[in-house]
């Protein structure tokens, strides 16, 4: 058995459409003096081929608002949003309506919120310049209407459109506790959500305590260090330098989870180490070095991708017997890093993670490798969250999109396996 699984996330345009039915009503007329004006913050922290991730940052100059919505044009044809966060998105032609959802609608006098979504281009990507919130242009400054009573209508019914999520940071995160070396102490909002996801496990697990290869077994075999072999699945051709840069930034993000367990329920290990011990490839000539700091493997296509010796690898060996490994044991390797040409999501397991090389390569010096994170969450025994949602949840690396960083709650469900599998180790 394997948990070569489950998940892959494709930046097409996904979209699902519902249906939201509001109420006439009449408000009483009021007269005021209403101050309007907006600052909105385009940025774009990663873009690869043919796709990219966008953050917005809405700063409400005016008066205070209950809810918004904001509008953009793109620039550039092709150009679309494809999984959006903190925000329903809909896009006819170049034209974008983000709409707030119910934890984020109020905005203070010089507050600020955030939303952001991964979209979709063709031949460029500009940033766009003109945004309206609730119908007001953001130019930095405000403008003040005068006095009117009116009585107005709340809006007759609409249909929206809400993406699938994407990469996000929850609104309202749940409180840090401080971590307890001995015991088992979420904060109390998370117990119920915890149990549930633990539940769900049991039912659909088939061999959830037997299996014996999950990323903290690999941990322990390895006397708390990962060994790692990239499988390096495209044509491209690697210098030294940027292999050496794909190593570190493998291990920064592998270093993330780890710190999730430091000083925590007995855990026993101050840091994992990885390394990476070799290389697969179709052609040689492709790795633009010669030294002999890793193993380099040649042309085995297995799964029509180059593939590390099966010999040396524990996905294929998981009794720890190496003798097959041309240079022993300590050449063995845990995982494979398999970087593919053109993928746009991913997939994890206890063989490691899929990735695009392209998004890898395009995001080496990028803090959080998110679809990387939530692959290696899987490798550790993680699931996916595509059909249901645990209680007060909502934005999170393993709900697939909602996160660009791994959250309290995820940092909880990671510490859950250890609690429920450290008898396993003697602890």
């Amino acid at each position: 058995m394997s948990i070569t699984r489950r998940r892959f996330i494709a930046p097409a345009l996904v979209l699902t459409a519902g249906v939201t039915l509001i109420a006439w009503g009449m408000t009483a007329p009021v007269a005021q003096a209403a101050a309007t004006g907006c600052q909105v913050t385009y940025t774009v922290p990663s873009q690869w081929s043919g796709g990219f991730t966008a953050n917005v940052e809405i700063k409400n100059l005016g008066d205070a608002v209950a809810s918004w919505n904001l509008k953009w044009t793109f620039p550039a044809t092709g150009q679309a949003v494809a999984q959006g966060w903190n925000a329903t998105y809909a896009q006819t032609g170049l034209q974008v309506t983000a709409t707030n959802l119910s934890y984020n609608g109020a905005i203070a006098t010089n507050g600020v919120t955030s939303i952001g979504f991964n979209g979709a281009w063709t031949s460029t990507n500009p940033i766009p310049t003109r945004f309206t919130l609730n119908g007001v242009a953001c130019t930095g400054s405000t403008t003040t209407a005068s006095p009117t009573a009116t009585a107005t209508a709340s809006p007759s019914p609409t249909r929206t459109v809400s993406p699938s999520a994407s990469p996000s940071a929850s609104t309202s995160p749940s409180p840090s506790t401080t971590v307890s070396p001995t015991g088992w102490n979420p904060p109390s909002n998370l117990v119920q959500p915890l149990n549930e996801v633990w539940a769900h496990y049991e039912s659909t697990y088939n061999s959830l305590y037997t299996f014996r290869n999950y990323g903290w077994d690999q941990v322990f075999a390895g006397g708390g260090q990962i060994n790692y072999c990239v499988r390096w699945d495209s044509t491209a051709h690697v210098t030294a330098a940027l292999r050496d840069q794909i190593h570190a930034a493998l291990a920064r993000q592998f270093k993330k989870w780890m710190d999730v367990m430091v000083g925590h329920n007995g855990w026993p290990y101050a840091t994992v180490p990885v390394k990476v011990v070799g290389w697969a490839v179709r052609d040689r000539a492709q790795l633009e070095w010669t030294d002999t700091s890793v193993d380099i493997y040649v042309n085995n296509i297995r799964e029509d991708a180059p593939q590390c010796s099966e010999p040396c690898g524990r996905f294929f060996h998981q009794d720890g017997n190496y003798s097959g490994c041309t240079g022993g044991a300590s050449h063995h390797y845990d995982m494979s890093l398999w970087l593919t040409a053109g993928m746009t999501g991913g997939a994890g397991g206890d063989w490691g993670q899929r990735i695009g090389s392209e998004y890898f390569t395009g995001n080496l010096n990028t803090d959080n490798i998110h679809i990387l994170l939530h692959e290696m969450g899987h490798t550790f025994g993680l699931d996916d969250f595509y059909d249901w949602t645990p209680t007060g949840q909502c934005c999170f690396i393993m709900n697939a999109g909602s996160a660009t960083s791994i959250t309290e709650f995820d940092k909880w469900m990671f510490r859950d396996w250890w609690r429920h599998l450290k008898s396993r180790y003697g602890y």
